[in-house]
């Protein structure tokens, strides 16, 4: 028991705890190569394709690791670039069958621990939990 940890203690515990059943159970389905530090692109691409720019925002990664990582998942073959049909001046990161395969995997995965932790807390406790958990992660 982590005792009156503070919640900054707690929120690392769960993200440890939650990354390593997710990576692990990846890598069964497939996805060895992945690491967690691949979930600030993997888990804010757009199905269509996002700007590098926007999952920067959404990860809340600098651009500059957010374009280490599109490299490293571009050599991987989970992500291509793309002009932007929008802005043939901007690229867009699109995900490739591997990459949709490993979201659609990912989503599996999560909706499982998910449903692991509302039985063992309850999923009324667990629902409120990650409600109010949303409410203060919010960004202003």
């Amino acid at each position: 028991m982590l005792g009156m940890s503070d919640v900054g203690v707690l929120s690392a515990h769960l993200l440890s705890s939650f990354q390593k059943e997710l990576f692990t159970r990846l890598a069964e389905a497939g996805h060895e190569h992945l690491r967690p530090r691949h979930g600030a692109i993997m888990a804010y691409i757009a199905a269509e394709g996002s700007r590098a720019s926007e999952l920067s925002e959404r990860s809340g990664q600098h651009k500059q690791v957010v374009g280490t990582l599109i490299d490293e998942l571009e050599r991987l073959g989970y992500v291509v670039r793309r002009p932007d049909p929008a802005d043939r001046r901007a690229k867009l990161v699109v995900p490739t069958e591997l990459g949709r395969d490993q979201m659609v995997q990912a989503k599996r995965i999560i909706s499982d621990i998910e449903a692991g932790f509302a039985r063992q807390v309850g999923a009324e406790r667990f629902a409120a939990f990650k409600s109010v958990f949303a409410e203060i992660t919010a960004r202003p």
